[in-house]
């Protein structure tokens, strides 16, 4: 199985497209595995002539557990008792070695919620990395931007069963919480997915040393005006996991991005909007690299 090395850390990555094609990296979000990224969207993805590239974050799926790290204890580190386990920063190196593994200096970079926030701190330390960058559900990190409903709050808090079923159902409760009331909710597919990937990789102490780590790394809005890279920032304006507000001060804070509100979308991708997004990504990556040779438009599939 393919993986990078990070800082003591061993990064699962998967490929997907024409290895000459123009590389695209997608970083998932909290507590998530590269699974969470929908076959039909990186299928879309690759017919737009993208060389798709997915990982497991540190903590989580198939890269390295850093179990030795211990439980976190999210009220010591925010009190600044105790340290956090590791930044954003240091997930955005992960990725970064990612590309290195691949032999690629460079990389349009796709994230998504927490997975934004790592695109955006790669592109921040690592500007001559990041080809373009599309930051979606996701936010600056300035805590007045993004807020999360209270029911979300609880549930994302609410303490993971040890039983598989249990389990499960409690990750499909949180999927239809923050699906796309426009879109619909296919909870048969919800649950079949949720079920595979606690077989992949099951881990919620992973992902509470992840929320630390968002916790701790600080407001990003003054460094994202250093940014010069053609971005895009997608959000949907019924996200109820990072409010759109976290999407506006993400463009606002970038020069010249492009904001796209979404009706009806939340926190999720729904089918519908595979080609769209996809349409969306190849047009701002031939901002940077001209049109992708063999690139496939939704209209001409």
């Amino acid at each position: 199985m393919p993986h990078a090395q990070s800082a003591g850390c061993s990064i699962y990555y998967e490929t997907e497209g024409d290895p000459d094609g123009s590389p695209l990296l997608l970083v998932v979000g909290l507590g998530a595995q590269l699974t969470w990224w929908p076959a039909g969207f990186r299928s879309a993805l690759a017919d737009r002539g993208f060389f798709v590239i997915c990982f497991d974050n540190r903590d989580a799926g198939l890269s390295t557990w850093l179990d030795d790290l211990g439980p976190v204890d999210l009220l010591a580190v925010l009190e600044g008792t105790a340290p956090p386990p590791y930044l954003l920063a240091d997930m955005a190196a992960d990725a970064v070695a990612v590309l290195t593994a691949l032999d690629l200096p460079s990389a349009h970079v796709l994230g998504a919620s927490m997975g934004g926030m790592i695109a955006q701190a790669l592109a921040i330390d690592y500007q001559e990395r990041v080809r373009t960058l599309t930051s979606a559900m996701s936010s600056t990190g300035d805590p007045a931007a993004g807020q999360q409903r209270p029911d979300i709050t609880e549930m994302l808090l609410s303490p993971r069963p040890a039983d598989k079923a249990a389990s499960v159902t409690q990750s499909v409760a949180l999927a239809r919480a923050t699906s796309s009331p426009g879109y619909g909710f296919n909870e048969a597919r919800t649950r079949a997915r949720m079920a595979a990937e606690y077989d992949r990789g099951n881990h919620p102490d992973g992902a509470g040393r992840q929320l630390a780590a968002i916790l701790l790394s600080g407001d990003r809005t003054a460094a994202l005006g250093s940014l010069s890279m053609p971005a895009l920032v997608i959000h949907g304006e019924a996200d109820p996991m990072i409010d759109a507000s976290g999407g506006r001060a993400t463009a606002a804070a970038i020069p010249g991005a492009q904001l796209w509100l979404i009706p009806g979308m939340a926190h999720d991708l729904p089918d519908a909007l595979f080609g769209v997004i996809a349409d969306a990504v190849a047009a701002l990556a031939a901002q940077a690299d001209g049109p992708a040779p063999g690139a496939r438009s939704q209209a001409a599939s």
